[in-house]
């Protein structure tokens, strides 16, 4: 038995809650996972895992060994990226998901520079605005807009997006020029809806002008869940839009939209990178958070970098 590859198994099952999931992320047999464990339990003379057909349970002793393990494993990978090779070139996988506008217009587009300065780093990247299960699914990082519910996720605050509410013209002629943000309330008026992933709905935005705050929901034609799909709809003249500004400036230069309610505010969406808490962040995980970070302070810095 590789004492290392037994202790790797049972973190990842541990974290998982399967023996099936941990042994697809390790891309092994769900039989060599079992042995490992199996053959862990036998060294220790203890119980690691109770096993029913329908779930398992870290049992006291398993908790209490799965917590040593996490941190001698992470001492593990600090101990050979510490070597001045490794530390000089971070090498391996990186498996992350960001959402499809910030990929297309932001991310991949930087990413030669990323490649020049980390060779030997490959990027497995999901594209999508879906929740990701980060443990069953084995990615390293997401990047999202809004803030986090899910309070477990180890996070950092990467940007501050500034958001303004947009139409094409072809949308405003027929519709009229909306002065006032209740007027996207009125029959004759449509938005785009976003349906979050958190939800499944379309929520209303909150806008503010001097003392006064309006919150608005709109009607729709149209409810997408794709940040692609959802700006290709507003140039379609399917309704009215809240972006962020990376994702309208070049439209609005060429006149493909045109900015509304010039003098109302909303609040900035934060963006945040997040990964596992009981993962240990790698070098070429923490190169990687610390460029993202580097490259959106080129287009929407954090307002307040102590949050």
């Amino acid at each position: 038995m590789d004492r290392f590859d037994a202790m790797q198994a049972f973190a990842r099952v541990v974290e998982t809650g399967s023996f099936t999931k941990a042994a697809e992320t390790l891309h092994m047999s769900k039989t060599s996972v079992t042995q490992l464990v199996q053959q862990l339990e036998a060294r220790l003379r203890v119980r690691l895992i109770n096993r029913t057909t329908r779930k398992l349970n870290v049992t006291a002793d398993g908790a209490v060994y799965y917590d040593r393990v996490v941190r001698l494993l992470a001492d593990m990978d600090d101990a050979e990226t510490s070597l001045s090779t490794a530390s000089a070139s971070p090498r391996g996988r990186l498996r992350i998901d960001v959402p499809s506008p910030l990929a297309r217009m932001i991310i991949v587009p930087a990413l030669p520079e990323f490649h020049a300065r980390y060779p030997d780093i490959q990027i497995d990247m999901g594209v999508s605005d879906r929740i990701v299960d980060l443990i069953d699914e084995n990615v390293d990082c997401v990047v999202r807009g809004g803030e986090l519910t899910d309070q477990s996720l180890m996070a950092r605050r990467v940007a501050d997006l500034q958001l303004g509410v947009f139409a094409a013209p072809r949308y405003l002629e027929r519709a009229g020029v909306p002065l006032h943000p209740h007027e996207l309330e009125e029959t004759h008026q449509r938005i785009v809806g976003f349906l979050w992933a958190r939800t499944g709905k379309a929520l209303p935005y909150a806008m503010r002008r001097g003392d006064e705050t309006v919150r608005v929901q709109g009607r729709y034609v149209l409810a997408v869940d794709d940040g692609n799909a959802y700006l290709a709809a507003g140039l379609a003249g399917m309704g009215v839009l809240w972006l962020p500004h990376y994702m309208s400036q070049t439209h609005c230069a060429r006149g493909e939209l045109v900015p509304l309610f010039a003098d109302w505010q909303l609040d900035p969406m934060p963006l945040y990178l997040a990964f596992p808490p009981n993962r240990h962040v790698s070098t070429k995980l923490r190169v990687f958070i610390d460029w993202v970070v580097e490259l959106m302070a080129r287009h929407a810095p954090v307002a307040n970098p102590s949050v």
